[in-house]
């Protein structure tokens, strides 16, 4: 069937249905993640086949996903963030996604579900091509069966997404392994995972023929970009900013919350014999069972 629809098209319908994502979600507004987010999707996006131009954000979500839109309107989530490990993960995934783009997925699903008469399809990283967060927030119903069209698409956005994340730089096994983290992840805490992967993750011949690829087709190099010093502390930024969060929303409910000293409260106190405590740890103390004694 083809694809019946132009760029300006795409861009034009994926615009309109990024308006919908973020009015329907919250997002991650510090600059430093966001810029970091960009800056490594930008350099993937040169490296890629796509024609389109980029926008990515970054979506404040527990959950581990990222997807795409058509027009290259590019979302990751910040669970998706916390998750991995290292840079080259976090690069897999959001290759993956530009694949998507890059190969018109959007726009080729679009032209199959005019034939079946249903509405546009955005695309989903981490299981089977629907962006499930983005129909339930717009409102927007879809049949279950119609995810099976997308398998062929992920196999593709597979194929691609391992050759850009490689030509920029990044050790192609970082997709793979990552993959095969967060399915144990889910199985070890159901629900940690956008609902899209749960009801399709990865399959094992996904993974073996992403295995085959990269050692049929992609030379090994002498060295890889795995993680660099940037991305941990983006991470840990970014956990900083999740944690404060929750905790302020925790403040207007019925439930206590605790908070971890600073290192300026640390240095300022002393234990009960006057030296200072530079144990990281928190310690226990058992009350004393004299009435008479001082407590501080």
């Amino acid at each position: 069937m083809g694809d019946w629809y132009s760029l300006e098209t795409e861009i034009r319908m994926g615009k309109q249905y990024s308006m919908q994502v973020e009015n329907s979600v919250k997002m991650v507004q510090d600059p430093v993640v966001t810029e970091y987010v960009n800056r490594i999707g930008q350099n993937l996006v040169r490296n890629s086949d796509a024609q389109v131009p980029f926008t990515i954000k970054v979506i404040d979500s527990d959950e581990i996903n990222a997807f795409a839109l058509p027009g290259g309107f590019f979302y990751v989530n910040s669970g998706l963030i916390l998750a991995a490990d290292e840079e080259a993960e976090l690069a897999g995934v959001m290759a993956h996604e530009i694949a998507h783009v890059a190969a018109r997925h959007g726009m080729r699903q679009m032209t199959r579900a005019n034939w079946a008469n249903i509405g546009t399809i955005p695309l989903i990283f981490v299981g089977g091509g629907i962006g499930y967060a983005v129909y339930e927030a717009a409102g927007l119903g879809l049949p279950l069966t119609f995810m099976k069209f997308q398998r062929s698409f992920e196999a593709e956005a597979d194929y691609l997404g391992l050759q850009y994340m490689y030509k920029t730089g990044y050790d192609p096994q970082a997709f793979i392994s990552f993959f095969e983290k967060i399915q144990a992840k889910e199985k070890k805490k159901p629900g940690t995972l956008a609902k899209a992967f749960a009801s399709h993750p990865q399959t094992p011949d996904r993974i073996e023929k992403s295995q085959q690829e990269i050692a049929t087709i992609l030379p090994a190099k002498v060295q890889y970009i795995v993680s660099t010093s940037e991305f941990d502390d983006v991470k840990s930024r970014l956990s900083t900013i999740e944690n404060r969060h929750k905790v302020n929303d925790e403040k207007d409910g019925s439930r206590p919350s605790l908070r971890r000293s600073s290192n300026s409260d640390k240095s300022s106190g002393s234990d009960k014999s006057g030296n200072g405590n530079d144990d990281d740890r928190p310690t226990l103390k058992r009350r004393d069972d004299n009435p008479n004694q001082s407590q501080q």
